[in-house]
C-alpha cells in the first residue's frame, strides 16, 4: 500500500491542521467525532493511503490448509436448509434500494458474469487468521448494471443467518469500499464452490476490512443514502449488538 504523503509532509500537514483545528477542537461534541477511535482509524487509512491500493495477495503455495468459518458456520433456518438441498437452484441475490433496475440473480447467472480471483488473508476478530484463493463477481460490476443512483451513500448487505433471535445478519460499507477493485461477490474458495461453513452460495469480500465486515448467506444488497434506518443504525449486527466499530480496515 503506497503512502500518498512523505512522512515529513505528514508531520507538518498535520501539525498545521492541527493548530488550525485547535480551537473548534475545543468542543466536546467535535473531539468525540473527530477522535473516536472508530473515525480516527478510517480518517488514518483513507487519508493517509490511496483509497485504491490493494490488500496484499499471496502465492498459491501460501494457502492455508485449512480454511476455518468465522462467525456461524450454518444458518440451519428452513428456509436455507430449503435452498440448501436444491443446490442453491432456488437462490437469489436481490439488488435493491436506490436503483434504477433492480435485480435479481441467480447463482448461475453470477457465475457467468466476468470474475476475479484474488488469494489474500482473512483476519478475524477472534484472533486468528487463514489464507485462501477467492474467486467471484466484482460488487462494482453488480452496482453498476442495478444502476444505482447518486443519492446512495452505503451498500447494506442482508444474509440468511437470523443469528438465533430473528434480527438477522446484516452488515454494510460505504462506496469507497464497494468500488474498491478487490471486493467481490465470491462464490468460490480454493477452487470449489463455498461451503457452508465458509458462506455459501454467496458470501461478501473486503478485503481491506476484518473478517467480521465480509458477510455470509447473501440473500440482498441494498444501496441506501443513510444508516439511521438500518438496525440500530449502526450499520450492522455487531456494531448494533456487540459495539464493534462500523469501519474496520486493516
Amino acid at each position: 500500500m503506497s503512502l500518498i504523503l512523505s512522512r515529513r509532509a505528514l508531520i507538518l500537514g498535520a501539525g498545521a491542521t492541527l493548530a488550525g483545528c485547535d480551537r473548534l477542537a475545543r468542543q466536546e461534541p467535535v473531539r468525540e467525532l473527530l477522535f473516536s477511535a472508530d473515525n480516527f482509524h478510517k480518517w488514518a487509512q483513507r487519508g493517509l493511503m490511496d483509497r485504491n491500493a490493494l490488500a496484499r495477495e499471496f502465492r498459491p503455495d501460501q494457502i492455508s490448509p485449512t480454511f476455518r468459518a468465522n462467525g456461524t458456520s450454518n444458518p440451519n433456518t428452513e428456509a436455507y436448509k430449503a435452498v440448501w438441498r436444491s443446490g442453491f437452484a432456488d437462490w437469489r441475490l436481490r439488488v435493491g434500494g436506490l436503483v434504477g433496475h433492480p435485480l435479481s440473480l441467480s447463482l448461475a447467472q453470477l457465475h457467468a458474469m466476468p470474475h476475479r480471483e484474488q488469494i489474500t488473508r482473512h483476519d478475524c476478530v477472534e484472533g486468528w487468521s487463514a489464507i485462501g484463493k477467492w474467486r467471484g463477481v466484482p460488487l462494482s460490476l453488480i452496482l453498476d448494471a442495478a444502476r444505482m443512483s447518486s443519492r446512495a451513500r452505503y451498500i447494506v448487505f442482508r444474509c440468511a443467518d437470523d443469528m438465533g433471535d430473528g434480527n438477522g445478519y446484516y452488515e454494510s460499507i460505504d462506496l469507497v469500499d464497494a468500488f474498491h477493485p478487490q471486493t467481490i461477490l465470491a462464490f468460490a474458495l480454493n477452487d470449489r464452490p463455498l461451503r457452508v461453513a465458509n458462506g455459501a452460495p454467496l458470501r461478501l469480500r473486503v478485503e481491506r476490512q476484518l473478517g467480521y465486515k465480509h458477510a455470509k448467506y447473501l440473500t440482498a444488497i441494498e444501496a441506501v443514502e443513510s444508516l439511521s434506518g438500518i438496525g440500530k443504525g449502526k450499520g450492522g449486527f455487531w456494531e448494533d449488538f456487540s459495539g464493534y466499530d462500523w469501519y474496520a480496515g486493516i
